[in-house]
């Protein structure tokens, strides 16, 4: 039983979370609570969790920070700062720049990019700190902080821990010429796709594609870099208005690519989420390609090149057991990690593996990115299809999905439910039944206020009842 559920952004704002909370304990406790930072930034209702005066402290006290590792050692310091499209960033990355600018360190403004292009500009432009605002494929309310250390990698646990630590200190400003500047960086898009489209080794003349932006920070490089690789492309939600981000839209809302698949007569559609850091497919009947299919697809592709280190792909345990059987069929080793791509990516540095992702749709390849890319994972899909000439659907068949059920339960006091003898019986019980042909999964969302049930099982109606049941469990803790 993979059983683990913890306290964290969600623990109060569960309660609180859509609208203003006037608990001044609850309020006070989002900056003094354990850990800040989930597992992928700070991220919470913007305006009511995540303040201005927030994002400015925590931007001062990762310089301080990183300036103390000897980051900045013998140069000025300079970070870049992108975002997505929601409204809030606007407010947020004015506080960010004036926090970074105080303590002395140049800012360039890339606007609205992609979380992997805010990555990949933080290493090729060689400055010592990436910042990225978005809450990913939330909704447009929340927003997020993401940093990023000198190469475009996450930040490792220790120094989120240790900027939290330093958030509010007492410190002696720069003045006069110290403070920092803030600069635009006009060529963030061009230098970004061009990355992009050098990662595709196969002009992709003669492909139709559908491409849903999500009304998100891929609107503009997204479309532009698959064009510029040789697709015919169709942008659809590609017109951000501030208030549009994910809504009905992208990796969540897949119904709307599913239509415009069909009725373009594409080889295929791929759906980003608000930030573009991961992907989903679509393939010309409008079926849905998951995360777990594009893994194997590109697996399969790499082995093939010489460039599956270790012909092992990186996963998570919420990876349906279909794509561990398949792999192993293909002799191709999976190693499994908790989830989100923070651990995914932690085990393919250690170990040197050049592939990993999540059902969810953050794939990361490693020999071309530092975090999840959706840009790149649609391009590194089209050309596996361009090269083996087969449809979306063929390359989707090397795997079979065991029937899967996830029930996103909002609203648990996590930190009770993890000790609970109750669930912990309920689980037990509903494993026993399943054998070795299902599985169960509990465990908290590390971005939103609630737990997620997962139960794969031999029938849909049977992973169904499982996972209402373990739902109804967790709903009365």
């Amino acid at each position: 039983m993979h059983f683990h559920l913890r306290p964290g952004l969600g623990g109060w704002g569960a309660r609180c979370r859509r609208r203003p909370c006037r608990n001044r304990a609850h309020r006070l406790a989002f900056v003094t609570m354990s850990r800040l930072f989930g597992t992928d930034g700070v991220r919470g209702l913007a305006n009511v969790d995540l303040t201005a005066e927030l994002a400015l402290d925590l931007s001062v006290a990762a310089a301080h920070v990183l300036a103390d590792r000897g980051e900045f050692a013998g140069h000025r310091p300079r970070a870049v700062v992108g975002c997505d499209t929601r409204i809030s960033g606007q407010f947020l990355q004015a506080a960010v720049v004036a926090g970074l600018a105080s303590a002395g360190v140049d800012v360039l403004l890339l606007g609205d990019l992609p979380t992997p292009g805010v990555a990949y500009l933080t290493d090729s432009l060689g400055v010592d700190l990436g910042v990225m605002l978005s809450a990913s494929h939330n909704p447009m309310p929340d927003n997020g902080i993401k940093f990023l250390a000198r190469g475009g990698r996450k930040l490792d646990d220790a120094i989120e821990i240790a900027i939290e630590q330093r958030m509010r200190e007492e410190w002696t400003r720069p003045t006069g010429g110290s403070v920092g500047r803030v600069t635009t960086y006009a060529a963030a898009v061009d230098d970004y796709a061009a990355h992009l489209v050098g990662a595709v080794n196969t002009d992709l003349k003669g492909l139709k594609v559908v491409l849903d932006c999500a009304s998100g920070a891929a609107s503009v490089v997204g479309p532009k870099a698959l064009r510029d690789a040789g697709a015919e492309v169709i942008a659809i939600h590609a017109e951000p208005d501030g208030l549009n981000i994910n809504d009905n839209c992208g990796s969540t809302h897949l119904a709307s690519l599913q239509e415009a698949v069909v009725a373009h007569g594409a080889d295929a559609g791929f759906g980003l989420d608000g930030d573009a850091d991961r992907c989903l497919a679509v393939d010309a009947q409008g079926a849905i390609i998951d995360g777990d299919q594009i893994l194997a697809i590109l697996a399969l592709g790499l082995r093939e090149q010489g460039r599956l280190a270790k012909d092992t792909v990186v996963a998570t345990l919420m990876s349906n057991l279909g794509f561990v059987i398949a792999m192993k069929e293909h002799g191709l080793g999976v190693r499994q990690t908790k989830v989100g791509d923070r651990y995914v990516l932690e085990a393919m540095r250690v170990s040197g593996y050049s592939l990993g992702g999540e059902q969810s749709g953050h794939v990361i390849l490693s020999d071309h990115a530092t975090t999840g890319d959706g840009v790149l994972t649609a391009l590194k899909v089209l050309e596996r299809m361009a090269t083996t000439g087969l449809s979306l659907a063929e390359l989707g068949s090397v795997m079979e999905r065991l029937p899967q059920v996830l029930i996103n339960v909002p609203g648990v006091d996590k930190s009770r439910a993890d000790d609970d003898a109750v669930l912990a019986a309920a689980v037990a019980e509903e494993e026993a039944v399943l054998g070795d042909r299902g599985r169960v999964l509990l465990r908290p969302s590390g971005t939103e206020p609630l737990v997620r049930v997962m139960v794969e099982a031999p029938t849909q109606d049977q992973a169904q009842q499982v996972a209402d049941r373990l739902a109804q469990v967790v709903r009365a803790q």
